[in-house]
């Protein structure tokens, strides 16, 4: 079952539930357009390269990028230095620009509830495990760096 509980399985399962309502329940809502088309190939575009920029510094630091593993470093540069989850960060615009470009005004509600499931799920047990692995230095980087933004 570990293998399926993964963020990236919960934000398509999010972006479906959104496509589905855009789809099959639109109810004439709207956002308005061409703003929304753009305002949200932006957020997707912003969460992708974010979502890279993150992989990058696991790549160099040669540890896991996988959430339920132990990580052999502790990833303080980069993109780390501005926010301690940019790939949740990345997965949270990447779902607001789906729904902002598919017109799923129903679904906005889905946006907090993914904040909410990635930090109980995965955000909240990992920084456990890299607090019993990195003692001062992960209660240092904690004081310095905001958990999202």
């Amino acid at each position: 079952m570990k293998m399926i509980d993964l963020p990236p399985i919960w934000l398509a399962a999010f972006a479906g539930i959104a496509w589905v309502q855009a789809t099959e329940l639109p109810l004439g809502l709207s956002f308005g357009g061409a703003w929304a088309d753009f305002a949200g190939g932006l957020l997707v575009g912003g969460g992708i390269v974010l979502a890279l920029l993150a992989a990058v510094e696991f790549r160099r630091h040669k540890t896991t990028i996988v959430p339920h593993q132990n990580a052999t470093a502790l990833i303080t540069s980069g993109i780390y230095k501005r926010t301690r989850n940019p790939i949740y960060v990345a997965d949270i615009l990447i779902l607001a620009g789906l729904i902002l470009r598919w017109d799923a005004v129903l679904s906005l509600p889905l946006i907090p509830i993914l904040v909410w499931v990635l930090e109980k799920r995965f955000i909240v047990p990992e920084e456990n495990r890299l607090r019993r692995s990195f003692r001062a230095d992960f209660a240092r980087y904690e004081n310095a760096v905001r958990r999202w933004v």
